[in-house]
């Protein structure tokens, strides 16, 4: 794929939505954080019904801290592996209070260094709360990616690196959203529906279906 058609495929996706945002639900950097350290094999929907519930009653790396695990786990019982989240939010929150005056540090290196965090997670939060250029590839933008022929690669870390050196620059701050939207409505796992779609012409996926 050249650029050409990169850019054009880009063009479209952002005129269909010009200002792409996370599905989940947060007011600053810290809310951001934890729903996306929760949202790790869980759906966004399943995050935002137990953040809609938490972060009303504690939304800061103090008040989340103050309410322990046990506590935590009241709120968050419902998604995946809640009880493995629980113990990674509360360590990271204290880590918050300790080392970086509450704040949500804006470096990778930093937020990685944070229990729970890894580098999907951090550039999600480079990204969205930081308006940095970084691309959080999840199995959506891997398998829009590969199948498209937008940044084809074995690995989702491959994937990220193609993506950041190929798409064009003036996509790059909002790719990830408009690549992670497209995966999870339009370019679906087990029947893509090419026909609902507006890159479908440009698009060099060779099992295309009529839907």
């Amino acid at each position: 794929m050249n650029k050409l058609k990169r850019t054009d495929i880009f063009s479209r996706l952002r005129a269909e939505n010009p200002a792409p945002e996370t599905e989940l639900n947060y007011a600053s950097a810290f809310e951001l954080l934890i729903a996306v350290m929760l949202s790790a094999q869980s759906t966004d929907v399943g995050v935002n019904k137990a953040t809609d519930k938490l972060f009303p009653v504690a939304n800061t790396p103090e008040a989340i801290y103050a309410l322990g695990v046990k506590g935590l786990k009241e709120y968050i019982k419902t998604i995946g592996l809640f009880n493995t989240k629980a113990e990674n939010v509360i360590k990271t929150c204290l880590l918050l209070v300790e080392r970086h005056g509450s704040e949500v540090p804006s470096t990778r290196e930093e937020l990685e260094a944070l229990p729970g965090v890894g580098r999907k997670t951090a550039n999600v939060v480079l990204n969205t709360a930081f308006r940095q250029v970084a691309m959080a590839v999840d199995t959506h933008i891997y398998r829009v990616s590969n199948r498209t022929g937008i940044a084809p690669g074995k690995t989702v870390l491959a994937v990220e690196k193609k993506l950041i050196k190929l798409v064009p620059e003036e996509f790059l701050l909002d790719a990830h959203h408009w690549l992670i939207l497209h995966g999870r409505y339009v370019c679906v796992a087990r029947k893509p529906r090419c026909g609902a779609c507006t890159i479908e012409d440009l698009c060099e996926f060779k099992q295309k279906t009529s839907d």
